[in-house]
């Protein structure tokens, strides 16, 4: 290809890579602020109201791992297009549903895409670029992600009190109509550097079945049958191990973890640091808007500073992997995250929102920090033929600590509250249940410093 075409393929891969990154994160954030309109409007328990979000966490675990092998198989670009498609189609349909129900289906098909789109961007990203400019790059379709989520909680919570919560999934069509168009008429390549290899269809099932049996298990405890779920989740995720080193062709190569130090403990601090960053939205989003009194637009700006600090700094922290060794700079973003979180343990009746917000600009500032640097050392950290792969593993591991994060607080919800309506009665039971949330995600950030430490120098190889 000349330069010229390779120039305008880096160019639209950038713009599209954009697009659908804001897409899910602007849709994650702006639900959250419009939980609490939802709940009143199907008269939702709390449990129940989280499922809004773990459905579309639940379908986009199960599928992301797959849709990024089959991405290296049959084309990355191929995959991606049909992901971009679903994603819209389904927003469309979870904005016209009539039930609680129908929401949480078309929530699931939206994670579907999701999984689609997740398991094959960034690989498309780092197929177009070489490694000296990977860091820059990721690190700016990251700020994009964190643009989403700054937008999220101020749009959103914008549109919930003028429109309605409906208008949050509307208003995402348009955008993902113009990133089909991009992707099928004007982003030319298709990279499948797995071509012709077989696809792990029993690795697939044995793997999502696991990731249900645990997410389904985690959403009952401590009620039956909770405990005896999550033990068949594990069991079958130790069947998807063994199966995976036995095949040739797996959906996911494990001998990347047990042979990859670098790529192992740079997936395991990611699913750490979402597992202890994700829920603290939803949290306080709840916290804000129940007990601050706040209506959803006022909550949403108080929750902007978190993501507007990762939009700023991102960027700057991809550029400084490419030239610090990325293990340093993820690590004290790691410690950042730390100093965010811990706080937020001492919420209580007057704190102040100047509190929350320099809570959540610290927060914000360390994973700017982490992961832009993280993504780096995991893409650069395997042969391209497993760029897909290792693309979806780290999507993966976000969603796994997404729904960690989620499943975390709705155990404590279940154990200080029970399965009921937040109302005033509960207040102080809700208060409890905040505060340890937030006391056991601090622990769980600590956690992290100590495994991104533990990932050794990755060098920079050119690949």
């Amino acid at each position: 290809m000349q330069p010229g075409g390779q120039k305008d393929v880096q160019r639209c891969a950038v713009w599209i890579a954009a697009f659908s990154s804001f897409l899910t994160p602007f849709m994650g954030a702006s639900v959250n602020i419009a939980m609490p309109t939802i709940s009143a409007e199907f008269s939702l328990d709390a449990i129940t109201l989280s499922w809004v979000a773990m459905s579309f966490l639940l379908a986009a675990a199960v599928l992301l791992v797959p849709a990024g092998r089959l991405g290296d198989i049959w084309g990355r670009k191929k995959i991606f297009g049909y992901g971009i498609a679903l994603f819209t189609v389904s927003s469309l349909l979870a904005g016209i549903s009539t039930s609680a129900q129908g929401l949480i289906l078309f929530r699931f098909l939206q994670g579907a895409g999701s999984a689609m789109i997740f398991g094959t961007g960034v690989a498309i990203l780092t197929s177009v670029f070489p490694p000296q400019d990977r860091g820059r790059v990721l690190g700016l379709n990251i700020a994009v992600v964190y643009l989403g989520l700054s937008t999220g909680p101020v749009l959103g919570g914008f549109l919930t009190q003028q429109l309605g919560w409906r208008s949050l999934f509307l208003l995402t069509v348009p955008l993902g109509l113009l990133t089909v168009y991009l992707t099928y008429f004007r982003l030319n390549g298709e990279w499948a550097d797995a071509g012709g290899e077989r696809f792990d269809v029993v690795g697939s099932l044995i793997y999502g079945a696991s990731i249900l049996a645990l997410v389904y298990g985690l959403s009952l405890l401590p009620e039956f049958p909770g405990g005896p779920l999550v033990l068949l989740g594990v069991a079958l995720l130790a069947a998807f191990i063994w199966v995976e080193l036995k095949v040739s062709s797996p959906v996911m190569n494990v001998r990347l973890f047990r042979n990859n130090r670098v790529f192992a403990f740079s997936n395991l601090t990611a699913l750490i640091n979402y597992s202890a960053t994700f829920a603290c939205g939803f949290l306080l989003s709840l916290y804000l808007q129940y007990i601050d009194g706040l209506s959803p637009q006022m909550a949403g700006l108080v929750l902007v500073s978190q993501p507007l600090v990762m939009t700023i700094f991102s960027p700057w922290a991809g550029r400084l992997s490419d030239r610090v060794e990325p293990r340093v700079v993820a690590s004290i973003g790691m410690l950042f995250t730390v100093l965010g979180v811990s706080p937020l343990a001492l919420l209580g009746w007057d704190t102040p929102l100047w509190f929350v917000v320099l809570s959540q600009a610290t927060l914000g500032f360390g994973l700017a920090l982490f992961s832009s640097p993280n993504t780096n050392a995991i893409m650069s950290a395997v042969e391209r033929k497993y760029y897909g792969v290792a693309s979806a593993t780290l999507g993966t591991m976000r969603l796994l600590g997404q729904m960690t994060s989620m499943s975390l607080a709705m155990l404590i919800f279940a154990l200080y509250m029970g399965r009921v309506e937040i109302v005033p009665e509960y207040y102080e039971r809700f208060l409890d249940a905040t505060r340890a949330a937030f006391l056991l995600f601090s622990m769980l950030c600590a956690a992290g410093v100590a495994t991104s430490l533990a990932r050794g120098d990755m060098h920079h190889e050119k690949r």
